[in-house]
């Protein structure tokens, strides 16, 4: 585990894992939250295909996987300011961005990033649209450089729909790849202890 800076990249892609949420709606830390014989965070480092470097955003947290973490600026600064910091460590032309409460998402990254690959060289984004028709920034493959163009400094404080501003195509994500955890029936929907 590693909190400087990523190591050399095995693919064209690096996943960011957005790690610093409050979980004020679960009422605890959700990303410790068991899950399947594991934690929540846990599953979703699981999920992600092996050859993938992986970068958290958040505190640094013990875990099993090969993982950079680093820290948004300032702590708590949301969701775009986790990207900004995250972003900041990726070598690679393709970033996966993934919620790190949303422990089924790692075969739709996989898809995300296909399609971003298959894009004309002027789509610099695929982004998940849920059952319900809306758009996840935070479920989403993008050209790394048009990322590091659009998010703005400081990035604290600012909403992750402004990642939606980059042309980009929609790509529908189903049933529990779409699925986050706010709360502890969301948990328990997903799998996790009753």
């Amino acid at each position: 585990m590693s909190t400087q800076e990523a190591g050399p990249a095995t693919a064209d892609v690096t996943v960011v894992v957005l790690a610093g949420g409050t979980s004020r709606r679960f009422g605890s830390d959700k990303l410790a939250a068991p899950l399947r014989g594991s934690t929540v965070l846990d599953t979703v480092f699981a999920s992600l295909p092996p050859g993938w470097p992986v970068v958290a955003v958040g505190p640094p947290r013990e875990t099993d996987d090969d993982v950079t973490w680093t820290r948004e600026d300032p702590p708590g600064g949301g969701p775009l300011a986790g990207v900004a910091a995250g972003i900041a460590l990726v070598p690679t032309e393709l970033v996966a961005v993934v919620a790190g409460d949303m422990p089924d998402a790692g075969p739709a990254l996989v898809a995300l990033v296909a399609a971003l690959r298959a894009a004309p060289p002027e789509v610099c984004a695929v982004v998940a649209v849920d059952d319900g028709g809306v758009l996840n920034p935070l479920l989403a493959a993008y050209r790394t450089g048009a990322v590091r163009e659009v998010v703005p400094s400081p990035a604290d404080g600012r909403p992750a729909k402004l990642l939606l501003s980059l042309p980009h195509l929609a790509l529908v994500v189903s049933g529990s790849a779409a699925r986050d955890v706010d709360t502890p029936a969301d948990l328990d929907e997903l799998g996790g202890p009753s």
